[in-house]
């Protein structure tokens, strides 16, 4: 979908065209209006074949009448139809978003001197270090597929399925859907960077949905990717960010060289926010998520017990444009805050990673992804309440 379509501006096209066609019936001449409503396909722009060496990439096919999450029908929205909902939140309805996850960031190594661009962004946006990973795994690929599912990872409890942590070939459990299935159902574009292979998993699990799926270990590389995805257009950029979690396995969370991937990974951030904020239409239009599929408990170099608090306890920020300024509970009370706790799926809910999937279909101004359970209300209110 171009990036300046405009939904709401193509309803009122229709209606004019409507009256025109009663006010010709009436005169009694015949006039034939050409179709023509369907945004133009998107340029999917240059392949991510020519960049670093060892990148592998995936185009999707512009058929995704295979997705399984039977996402392409008639009754889906398009981007941006719940634009009069959202015009009172400061949230524009021409939003796009940019989702970035930094595997293996703890929310004890967000700190200004350590992190000073998500440390920004908390300040400037709504955020909160006390949000939780899926109940069932704190691992990499199971996280992930709930940040994209709003599900969670159990398909014995109507989960996702996906609980393996590898480059099996598997893919998520039937009837299963994504945000990427909405936003494309949606006429929409999307495109995910990632520093690991296993996130083929995505493209199996709903193939034609995914414009452009980039797997690179330069993480330099893969930020320029997504800042050329930003520039142009694509509705949703999901970007992974892998260098803490390859150094809190090589020599522990909180030794230097996870620290200083930290570091790296913020000022790769750094960078894509320093592009938005220098681009007037850019900072118009753009919402960034921060977040982490786990973090990890200090002085080992591990994280896969999901009882460990600082393997659950994961950063969650949302900043730019239209964003309220504020503690993501204080914005939602509907949301309770853990404290140091590990709440189950039943009662009052904690802010999770998985609260990514349906934010993002709220902002876009779609449905919620068929199925999901994490944020299904998409009550997750993010908006700047000074623009009501």
């Amino acid at each position: 979908m171009p990036a300046d379509a405009n939904p709401a501006s193509g309803r009122w096209f229709a209606a004019a065209v409507a009256a025109v066609v009663v006010l010709a019936l009436v005169l009694g001449g015949v006039l034939w209006l050409a179709g023509g409503d369907e945004p133009a396909a998107r340029d999917p722009g240059p392949s991510a074949s020519s960049g670093a060496p060892g990148e592998t990439t995936s185009t999707a096919a512009e058929d995704s009448s295979d997705d399984p999450g039977g996402q392409s029908t008639e009754g889906d929205r398009e981007l941006g139809d719940r634009a009069e909902e959202l015009a009172g939140t400061g949230i524009p309805d021409d939003a796009r978003v940019l989702v970035v996850s930094v595997d293996g960031l703890a929310s004890w190594a967000v700190a200004p001197d350590a992190t000073p661009t998500v440390s920004r962004l908390l300040t400037e946006g709504a955020g909160t270090l006390n949000a939780r990973t899926a109940y069932e795994q704190t691992v990499t690929l199971p996280n992930h597929t709930s940040m994209v599912t709003g599900e969670r990872i159990d398909a014995s409890a109507g989960g996702h399925g996906v609980d393996w942590n590898s480059e099996r070939a598997g893919r998520a459990a039937p009837g299963v859907s994504s945000v990427f299935s909405v936003v494309d159902g949606a006429g929409g574009s999307s495109a995910v960077l990632a520093g690991k292979s296993k996130f083929v998993t995505w493209d199996r699990s709903w193939p034609g949905t995914i414009d452009d799926l980039v797997i690179a270990g330069d993480e330099s590389a893969l930020t320029d990717r997504a800042l050329a995805e930003v520039r142009e257009g694509t509705d949703l950029t999901f970007l992974h960010l892998r260098g803490p979690d390859l150094a809190g396995h090589l020599t522990g969370w909180g030794s230097a060289p996870y620290d200083a991937a930290v570091a790296a990974a913020d000022a790769e951030i750094g960078r894509l926010v320093e592009a938005i904020t220098g681009d007037p239409d850019l900072a118009d239009e753009m919402v960034v998520v921060v977040t982490a599929d786990h973090g990890g408990v200090p002085g080992t170099r591990h994280h896969e017990d999901p009882a460990a608090p600082a393997d659950y306890t994961v950063p969650f920020v949302v900043w730019g444009a239209g964003v309220a300024v504020g503690d993501l509970y204080g914005l939602n009370p509907d949301y309770a805050d853990p404290g140091g706790g590990r709440p189950s799926y039943d009662g009052p809910q904690p802010v999770r990673n998985g609260d990514v999937a349906n934010l993002v279909t709220a902002v876009l101004g779609l449905r919620a992804v068929p199925g999901s359970e994490v944020g299904a209300a998409q009550d997750l209110d993010v908006s700047n309440f000074t623009t009501r």
